[in-house]
């Protein structure tokens, strides 16, 4: 398995940092400790089993069992192994491509529209760099490093959008041994990431108030950055001062999608808008309707076939 180390430093070179990082951690904290010891031709089928029901009871450090999302990572960066010693023509147990996990779907956390009425007239009452910030995301579904990365030059007043080209996170350093992070600025991770947002006019009107010179990053009002934890330390007090129970900053993100679904904006549009690069992943996550959007149809069926 020190192949692995090999396939990682010759991918290097084609890999955005974050996702090098990302590999090379998945590498180093699952798949080394169970394979090393193991030469690539005999990672067979049962062996990868073995080791996601492993994962699924004992995964985490803490003696739980890891997400099914997590498992599925660590078996694209296994099968990305197989297929370049495939490559190099090292033998291997082809079978070993076929083990899957089955995905489980997450609930989804949004914000009630009484909680959302309360957040958002706390953020109005409260107007800073910060929670103009926190409302953006409310009111266009962009993610958190995309907040802390975009500048005032990217908000056209005389358009009246947002231009989304880049985004924020903080990473462990290629080069560590001692796990030091550095935050990067990078361009989103998909070209369907890269959007122009239109701004709804409340908001419009709002951002009018606080315009800042072009150059300086939106959060800060100058050139330091405000960096994804900050702006998330926030988010959480004001949740907790307006009585809302604590949750993940991406449910701003997700609020805004289902609330778009709801007024049956339609799909191919919220796709574009949130960045995916397919409708069918908006599809998966959002289309499933509440309870009462579900009542409503039934109810306008019913009103269809009634006898008149």
């Amino acid at each position: 398995m020190d192949f692995s180390v090999i396939w990682l430093e010759n991918s290097s070179t084609n890999l955005k940092e974050s996702t090098y990082i990302r590999y090379r951690t998945l590498l180093n904290c699952y798949l080394m400790p169970s394979f090393q010891q193991l030469q690539m031709s005999e990672i067979t089928s049962e062996k990868v089993r073995t080791f996601c029901k492993e994962l699924e009871k004992h995964g985490r450090k803490d003696g739980t069992g890891l997400s099914s999302k997590t498992i599925s990572d660590i078996l694209s960066v296994l099968r990305r192994i197989l297929h370049y010693a495939q490559d190099q023509n090292i033998s291997i147990d082809v079978t070993a491509f076929n083990v899957k996990v089955k995905q489980t779907p997450r609930v989804l956390e949004i914000l009630s529209l009484s909680e959302q009425t309360t957040l958002q007239e706390y953020l109005v009452n409260h107007l800073d760099s910060l929670n103009l910030g926190i409302l953006i995301c409310l009111y266009t579904g962009i993610r958190v490093g995309e907040l802390c990365a975009l500048t005032w030059e990217k908000i056209s007043f005389s358009d009246k959008t947002i231009c989304i080209c880049q985004t924020m996170q903080r990473i462990q350093k290629r080069t560590s041994e001692n796990k030091k992070t550095h935050i990067i600025i990078t361009a989103p991770k998909s070209s369907s990431a890269n959007r122009v947002i239109p701004i709804p006019t409340a908001l419009l009107k709002i951002l009018s108030q606080y315009s800042l010179k072009k150059s300086e990053y939106f959060l800060s009002g100058s050139s330091e950055v405000v960096e994804p934890r900050r702006i998330q330390y926030r988010f959480h007090k004001i949740l907790k001062e307006c009585c809302i129970d604590r949750k993940n900053f991406h449910v701003l993100r997700h609020t805004f999608a289902t609330r778009c679904v709801e007024a049956n904006i339609d799909i191919k549009t919220l796709s574009e808008i949130l960045g995916h690069s397919s409708v069918n992943i908006t599809m998966n996550q959002y289309v499933h309707s509440s309870l009462s959007l579900k009542r409503d149809s039934m109810e306008k069926l019913a009103d269809f076939i009634a006898v008149k």
